[in-house]
């Protein structure tokens, strides 16, 4: 099982490592800062070093409890190898920033109670979402968006929590989607997203440790997809 240092410390961005399985030009590791792809939130990119070479790390996905590191010249790396890891920190900053952004947006779109946020996805230089809302339209959007920039001119801390699944299940709404009270069923640590005064739920992507870190939400996209299926995209500035 890999150690993922990501899910205690977001800011991390340098750490040391032991190889301990090389397959298919994929590196796994007893411990990484490496991001793997889910939950609507890119994989990491960034370094790997070893005495004098380097290795990119081009992609990173989980499989089971194991986090692999897909790598250039792989071929050079063997298991027990020594190396430190390096992300790049610019590209994770960003997916923090929106993944931050969507969680408050979410929270807003909650606390209104009209509707529900069913999904959404992260990119370096924005982000969408996508609502189930009755009469939404974009003057609707644009309001949402308007409570969300207070939410993250308030400058909220933010922290990580890990619940028992005794203390989880007497939290309500902690997993607003479908996939999210599947996934609770199966869990028996539960990683909170703690925005506090503001907004609570069950997550396990990367995030700022301050609202007001998101910067500023400006809608750039917004499509009707059906009736209840609405897609908004975002940047920040």
């Amino acid at each position: 099982m890999t150690e993922k240092l990501f899910l205690k410390d977001s800011y991390l961005k340098e750490f040391d490592a032991i190889v301990t399985k090389i397959e298919n030009g994929e590196v796994l590791l007893d411990r990484t800062a490496f991001y793997p792809t889910g939950g609507g939130q890119p994989s990491d990119t960034g370094f790997l070093f070893k005495d004098n070479q380097t290795f990119k790390v081009t992609d990173v996905h989980k499989l089971g409890d194991n986090v692999y590191h897909v790598t250039e010249n792989s071929e050079n790396l063997k298991v027990g190898d020594q190396v430190k890891g390096k992300i790049d920190w610019d590209r994770r900053y960003s997916h923090m920033r929106y993944h931050t952004a969507l969680h408050i947006i979410d929270g807003v779109v909650f606390h209104m109670g009209n509707g529900t946020m069913t999904g959404g996805q992260i990119y370096v230089d924005k982000a969408r979402a996508d609502f189930d809302i009755p009469g939404l339209d974009k003057d609707k959007v644009l309001k949402i968006l308007e409570e969300s920039q207070k939410v993250i001119d308030e400058k909220h801390p933010i922290e990580v929590k890990f619940l028992t699944k005794e203390e989880a299940f007497k939290i309500p709404e902690l997993a607003r989607t479908e996939p999210g009270k599947e996934l609770m069923k199966k869990l028996d640590t539960f990683r909170i997203v703690d925005i506090k005064d503001f907004d609570f739920q069950l997550d396990g992507g990367t995030h700022v440790k301050n609202t007001g870190e998101v910067g500023k939400i400006e809608l750039s996209k917004y499509e009707n997809k059906g009736s209840h299926h609405k897609r908004v995209e975002i940047i920040l500035k």
